[in-house]
């Protein structure tokens, strides 16, 4: 299952902003398509939801395996969403989803898609530990969580190594800061605060992001209401969650992603 320890590896491992299916495919579909590999017209969003509604990704025991097949070549990729309460996923066995493993699958890499997806079906079902996934309280739990299931899958050549390797090199702030880790793209956490009357605030460490989103026009609010993410040159604007407050002021907590080979540096 090496594709799933690169995901881990390279900080590819999010809370999903809220407990409704179609959102949180969304946003895994989303983060997708901003990976610098990627052609800029590919809908990996238009992909995974087609194919759901067709069939039901839920394996069972609070997992779920989306995936989105692309004509082209690359490399075998996934990102993985939890759910700390679980998604009504309508799952064969009735439980809700705590773990979404979203896969883009190029057509190269189709006998590689199938290959790990057959191991992880059986890890899931053969992994004694399974329920602990309901335990797990934060995203660094997650995490070793699959470090171990990994690590104690005896179909598995070679990868129980680097999974102890990648355990070893993680660091208690991990979690606060595992968007920087990604070894192709710049994430970027992100406030917007907005209400009636009033221009947008946008609140980010990095200041050339603060320029673009400032001068945006209008349609960034709509945009991140109605569809969850807005697009705007290289960065993607994602929505991870949402408070409103009374009077109408609404505050809108986002991630930004951008190709890091094409990014400036944060100052």
């Amino acid at each position: 299952m090496d594709t799933l320890l690169d995901a881990l590896q390279e900080g590819r491992l999010f809370e999903l902003p809220e407990n409704e299916k179609d959102n949180a495919l969304q946003f895994l579909a989303h983060v997708i398509e901003a990976f610098p590999e990627i052609p800029p017209d590919t809908d990996v969003e238009g992909i995974v939801m087609k194919r759901e509604r067709a069939t039901v990704t839920a394996l069972g025991k609070g997992w779920a395996c989306p995936h989105a097949r692309v004509p082209f070549d690359e490399d075998l990729k996934c990102v993985i969403g939890w759910s700390p309460d679980g998604i009504d996923y309508g799952a064969p066995d009735g439980r809700p989803v705590t773990l979404i493993i979203m896969y883009l699958v190029p057509e190269n890499q189709r006998n590689h898609y199938l290959r790990e997806i057959s191991m992880l079906a059986k890890a899931i079902e053969s992994y004694p530990d399974i329920n602990r996934l309901q335990e797990a309280k934060s995203l660094n739990d997650i995490r070793n969580y699959l470090l171990d299931l990994i690590d104690t899958t005896k179909e598995t050549v070679g990868p129980d190594t680097r999974a102890r390797m990648i355990r070893l090199q993680a660091r208690p702030a991990q979690e606060s800061i595992a968007f920087k880790d990604l070894s192709n793209l710049i994430m970027e956490p992100l406030t917007l605060i907005t209400g009636p009357q009033i221009k947008h605030v946008v609140l980010t460490h990095n200041p050339d992001l603060t320029d673009v989103l400032t001068r945006s026009p209008r349609g960034l609010i709509e945009k991140i209401e109605t569809d969850g993410y807005f697009q705007t040159g290289e960065w993607r604007i994602l929505r991870r969650d949402s408070i409103t407050y009374q009077g109408g002021l609404t505050v809108f907590e986002c991630l930004a992603v951008k190709p890091a080979s094409n990014a400036s540096p944060t100052r």
